[in-house]
């Protein structure tokens, strides 16, 4: 099973290196990954396999947000199959 990770808050050094750390952490793999700076806000978008993940979705959700929280940025994760959904017209 895929997730869509988003990362969105003020451009600081380590936030791709925090947020691979909690995929590692958790064994979720990154399979894909796109991020830029537009002026001084940070922007990541990452998808991932938890197919192989050590703990359960909600847990690594919760972890996510607790990262975000303690770097000020808003991390979410979301299940592909909701993304896509909503996505769909």
């Amino acid at each position: 099973m895929k997730t869509v990770i988003s990362v969105i808050g003020k451009d600081s050094v380590g936030i791709i290196s925090k947020v691979s750390a909690v995929c590692s952490e958790c064994n979720v793999n990154i399979i894909d990954i796109t991020q830029s700076v537009l002026q001084d806000m940070f922007v990541m978008v990452m998808l991932t396999d938890i197919s192989g993940a050590s703990c359960p979705f909600t847990e690594f959700s919760d972890k996510m947000k607790k990262l975000g929280e303690t770097i000020g940025t808003d991390i979410r994760v979301m299940h592909e199959d909701i993304f896509n959904s909503m996505h769909r017209i």
